[in-house]
């Protein structure tokens, strides 16, 4: 069992930076995929980063590539998120989830992919 609590969203203005993070209980953080989802008011969940166990191995949705970067540190049990160059379409609830295994490059994207999920940080990027 992984349960995880995001923190770090908040209001920012357009062009600005926020970090997120995503604690993690439980001794099977270093051995499971992570990522980041987000969602928008009245939209689909999407798929925005991934990160592999190791922290050697990254992908981003086109949308956040070049602004954002996904990175884990597994002796704090923790995934983060820096998102720079904010843009009002990067407005969401920002959520980590987790799978608790290596994850194939097919199905990263894929939120059917992850067992566990945080509740979710809200980010509202201001025009």
């Amino acid at each position: 069992q992984v349960q995880l609590v995001e923190s770090g969203g908040g209001l920012v203005q357009a062009g600005g930076s926020v970090r997120l993070s995503c604690a993690a209980s439980g001794r099977t953080f270093s051995t499971a995929a992570m990522a980041w989802f987000r969602q928008a008011p009245g939209k689909e969940r999407e798929f925005v980063a991934t990160i592999a166990r190791n922290g050697r191995a990254t992908s981003y949705a086109e949308s956040v590539k070049g602004r954002f970067i996904i990175s884990r540190d597994n002796d704090k049990n923790t995934l983060y998120l820096q998102m720079d160059s904010l843009k009002p379409e990067d407005s969401a609830v920002y959520s980590c989830a987790a799978h608790p295994a290596v994850v194939s490059s097919s199905y990263f994207s894929s939120e059917r992919t992850y067992e566990y999920w945080g509740q979710g940080t809200q980010v509202t990027v201001s025009s």
